[in-house]
This record gives C-alpha cells, structure tokens and sequence, in this order.
C-alpha cells in the first residue's frame, strides 16, 4: 500500500519518475554528458551512479514519457536526513521544450512535501543557466544566496545559486 501510495506521486500527464535501475545507468551517463546539459550538471562516474541506487539516503529516478521512452533523470539526496532537508542534487531532461521539466519540478515538490515529508527542498543551479532559473522561480522556489566561483569548468570557474522552497510555501502554492 505505502509502495502504490508513494508511486502514485510520481505519475504525471506527461511523465512518470521510475526507480533507476541498472539497466538504466547508460542513458543516464549518455543524458549528463550531452553538451545541452554537460555544461550545467556535474559529471558523475558510472560508479557512483551505481551506488546512489542502493543509498538509503539517495532517490534516483527516470524519466519515461508517455510512450515509455526515457526522457531524463533525477537525483534526490537528504531523503533520510532528521532535518527534513532535501537536496535536488540533478534534474536532466533529454527533451527540451516539451513540459517535461516543469512536470519534474511539480511531481519531485508533491513527493517530496507529500511523501517525504520534507520541510525544505533545495537545489543549486549554475549562475548562467538563466532558463533553470526561471523555471525554479516560477515553481516557488526563492534565491537564498551565491556561492562565488565555486565550480571549476574549462575555461572558467561558475558560481552557483541556491534556491530553495519550503513547506509552508509548498502548501501556498500548489
């Protein structure tokens, strides 16, 4: 029952988030490393792919489309922290334009709200990726802060953003 409860939250119009699996992990690896999304998520070794699914403290999810097609991944980390405190480590869509994204957005708050029972649900977005930005901002996630030049790419070092929404906010806005 608590199984169909929490799998019910994660069905959508567009999309439904199913449990990563094995069998998964190279879509995975192949949607991080695309150049679209390369330049705004980190870069994981299969490994620790691998162990995220058996980490009690870790939701890895895939994204399926209505025609069962994988359309992208989510890494939820804190799951089982007595904060209450939940991190979304990484959202991939593999299919920009099409929803998906904000479907992520809205299934992952009522999960982990819902669910989870979570009291704050985070996340760190690249400072020039405006686009996620916007999309967080719509979906009541708040700016808390920067973390100046923090991460390290090729060129240049980023800085990142935090956002956060609360449950207090959740509740107002779904």
């Amino acid at each position: 029952m608590v199984t169909q409860l929490k799998e019910a939250f994660l069905h959508g119009d567009l999309i439904q988030l199913v449990p990563t699996n094995e069998e998964d992990l190279d879509f995975v690896k192949m949607a991080e490393q695309a150049p679209e999304n390369a330049q705004f998520v980190g870069d994981w070794p299969r490994e620790q792919h691998r162990a995220a699914l058996s980490d009690p403290d870790i939701l890895h999810f895939t994204v399926f489309n209505t025609s069962h097609k994988r359309a992208g991944y989510v890494i939820l980390t804190g799951v089982s922290g007595s904060d209450h405190n939940i991190n979304l480590r990484r959202l991939v869509v593999t299919q920009k334009g099409t929803g998906y994204g904000t479907e992520v957005l809205h299934l992952v708050k009522r999960f982990c709200f819902e669910v989870l029972d979570a009291h704050r649900l985070w996340l760190d977005v690249v400072d020039d990726n405006t686009k996620a930005q916007h999309i967080y901002k719509k979906a009541g996630f708040v700016r808390e802060g920067v973390m100046r030049e923090c991460m390290r790419y090729p060129d240049k070092y980023k800085s990142l953003i935090i956002m956060s929404i609360l449950s207090q906010e959740y509740d107002l806005v779904k």
